[in-house]
């Protein structure tokens, strides 16, 4: 996912930075999530769902959202005999972190190509995500409801008609709600679930299924990988839910998981 759809202020010269403005439309391409959107542009899940006035965190490609980036992007256009080493001494940033802004799987630039030079360092960001994990513990693993199970069938969630394309696991799945005790409702990804209730999120262990990743639940539907718990390990899912009675209702079962790509 390497396009950006944005107006770029001022006259774009080769070797040049230039600054971009700080609103976008980005049009969704497959595999991409909100989480990792908004990874991308600097800006929060909650912005985006609020921004765009979003009912879900589901979003499907070429959907169009609205994106403020919080803070301008400053971009390199690369030239002929330029590296990410020549680059990131130029500007005083690693490697890693113009890879990571620029979504680059190699070391290889083409010239012409416009890169980001500034945002938020890898180091950074990582430290926010082990801070989110911290905090999110509480909701995943304090949450009743989802270690209990009833006798009578669950009932079905509402889901959508068409058949999802993709790897599918089978998996246990529980349910959980944020609204406990001590829980700060606020995922691993950054989802605020307290001000989003009916947000589709699931919590998973993000060695078997990454985070941001979205995936279609049976009986739940369409979702995003955006939590995590220390119960959750391996082939198993924590499924969100607005109330307590509905994560009662859900009870522990066996679901296929497909990964959409």
């Amino acid at each position: 996912m390497r396009q950006l759809v944005a107006a770029i202020a001022g006259i774009i010269l080769a070797g040049t930075a230039v600054t971009s403005v700080s609103a976008a439309d980005y049009q969704v391409q497959k595999g991409d999530s909100l989480w990792k959107i908004a990874d991308k542009y600097n800006t929060t899940v909650e912005e985006l769902v609020d921004i765009n006035e979003l009912k879900s965190t589901v979003i499907h490609p070429k959907q169009v959202i609205e994106v403020e980036e919080n803070g301008n992007i400053e971009y390199y256009v690369v030239e002929k005999g330029d590296t990410l080493s020549k680059i990131g001494n130029e500007h005083n940033v690693s490697i890693e972190d113009l890879k990571a802004w620029n979504d680059l799987p190699s070391d290889l630039i083409v010239t012409g190509e416009e890169i980001a030079v500034n945002g938020e360092s890898t180091k950074e960001r990582k430290a926010q995500v082990q801070s989110a994990d911290v905090a999110v513990a509480n909701t995943t693993s304090n949450e009743p409801a989802k270690q209990e199970t009833k006798t009578a069938e669950p009932k079905q969630q509402e889901t959508k008609s068409e058949e999802a394309e993709g790897k599918t696991i089978a998996m246990e799945a529980t349910a959980y709600t944020a609204g406990c005790y001590g829980c700060s409702g606020i995922t691993a990804a950054g989802v605020n679930l307290n001000e989003n209730p009916n947000a589709k999120v699931i919590a998973v262990d993000p060695n078997v299924i990454p985070l941001g990743t979205e995936v279609y639940v049976e009986g739940y539907g369409y979702a995003t990988a955006a939590d995590t718990g220390g119960a959750i390990k391996g082939n198993r899912i924590d499924v969100h839910v607005p109330t307590k009675d509905e994560a009662f209702d859900w009870g522990r079962k066996t679901v296929n998981v497909t990964i959409v790509e």
